[in-house]
């Protein structure tokens, strides 16, 4: 990944707000630069907007290494222009959930460096799926990184055809063999050379990943599976949205349909008059059974250390609504 997809050399300097005890982080800052005699920038403090661009400006790195959340919220930091501060900045990345198209799109425009977008894991140890330099493709999560094989399979382990959904099972060297004293778990998880990563995907005609959610976030909505990463990249579209999750809720007939959590924009007021807008706004781009039933606004989202939204919180949350 970092030779053959970042394209990282001896004189790149490295800035990853994705922390060094999660994978993600932990190549960004260490492996990758150490393999080539590059720099790295550590920043010790809280990965704010704010925190985060100071960084880009005091030490002008040329690669950046983010989440979806943060890209999110420089895009509405006022003092975001072009290179983020960074007059070096040539290569942008993004994994830990997927992007949403509508920031990629909006981040290269306001700062002129694509982000590319992938999805790794601990038990893979870092990104096996990337878009490339040059062949970003917002909305997907590109193709396997040189060294790694997938598969999109069905319930019962068979491959899927193009367009259709399925979960993603990921080969390559450097897999976990198990989880250390869980048997049960390493038994499910890793089948021979192959790992299950838990994501559903589906492969587009043009031979791109699309990323449909993870396998236990997916919603059964009128007897057709709904992805949450869909409807809230729909959401986010909206001048008024800043983040959005979607979780299932029970209507009052034990049905599950899909409520949104949405964090508004600064300046912008919650009202029952902007939820029916946005429900109007998800119709008018995804199928009707899509959008959410429910809009709940929230001052913000339970996030883990490295900016992954807490789903399972969310679900209790709704639980109880």
């Amino acid at each position: 990944y970092g030779a053959q997809v970042l394209q990282i050399g001896p004189d790149d300097l490295m800035f990853s707000a994705a922390k060094a005890f999660h994978a993600y982080g932990l190549g960004n800052s260490m492996t990758f630069p150490m393999s080539v005699g590059a720099g790295a920038v550590l920043l010790p403090d809280r990965p704010t907007p704010d925190a985060v661009l100071d960084t880009m400006q005091r030490h002008q790195p040329t690669m950046f290494g983010g989440v979806p959340t943060l890209y999110a919220a420089m895009l509405a930091n006022p003092r975001i222009g072009p290179k983020a501060g960074s007059e070096r900045l040539r290569r942008c990345i993004s994994a830990g959930e997927a992007l949403p198209a509508d920031i990629g799109r909006r981040w290269a425009e306001m700062v002129s460096v694509d982000i590319l977008d992938g999805i790794g894991s601990t038990e893979m140890l870092h990104i096996f799926l990337s878009n490339r330099p040059g062949e970003v493709r917002y909305g997907t999560t590109g193709n396997p990184v040189p060294g790694y094989a997938l598969r999109v399979v069905d319930e019962n382990g068979a491959d899927v055809a193009p367009g259709q959904q399925g979960e993603l099972l990921v080969s390559g060297p450097t897999s976990a063999a198990l989880y250390w004293n869980n048997r049960e778990r390493s038994r499910s998880t890793f089948l021979g050379g192959w790992t299950r990563s838990g994501d559903k995907y589906t492969q587009n005609e043009q031979g791109y990943y699309v990323y449909a959610g993870r396998t236990d976030d997916m919603l059964k909505v009128s007897g057709m599976y709904v992805s949450p990463i869909e409807v809230e990249s729909a959401l986010i579209t909206h001048q008024a949205v800043l983040e959005a999750a979607v979780v299932g809720k029970e209507d009052e007939q034990k049905l599950v349909k899909p409520l949104a959590f949405v964090v508004l924009k600064p300046g912008s007021q919650s009202s029952a008059e902007l939820a029916e807008e946005l429900k109007q706004h998800i119709k008018s781009r995804l199928a009707p059974y899509k959008y959410p039933r429910w809009i709940e606004f929230v001052a913000d989202l339970p996030k883990t250390a490295t900016g992954k939204i807490q789903r399972f919180k969310l679900r209790e949350l709704a639980a109880k609504r």
